[in-house]
């Protein structure tokens, strides 16, 4: 088991991640190494995946504000 950082945990917590101190602490390690940008993520969003969401979520063009 590798020693935490409990300086670097704490100045992340109160620097950058907009969490209530409850929710940091009930993270796993995979959680918030992600959030701190150290996990492995996605990759950027491309144009076949831009054109899918598109395709999925297309503007509407309704009168009214309140169409959906």
């Amino acid at each position: 088991m590798s020693k935490l950082d409990w300086p670097a945990l704490m100045r992340a917590e109160m620097q950058g991640l907009p969490l209530r101190p409850v929710e940091f602490w009930a993270l796993t390690p995979a959680e918030l190494k992600l959030m701190l940008g150290q996990g492995p993520g996605q990759g950027a969003l491309g144009r076949a995946g831009l054109q899918a969401l598109m395709a999925a979520f297309p503007d509407r063009t309704g009168k009214g504000a309140g169409d959906e």
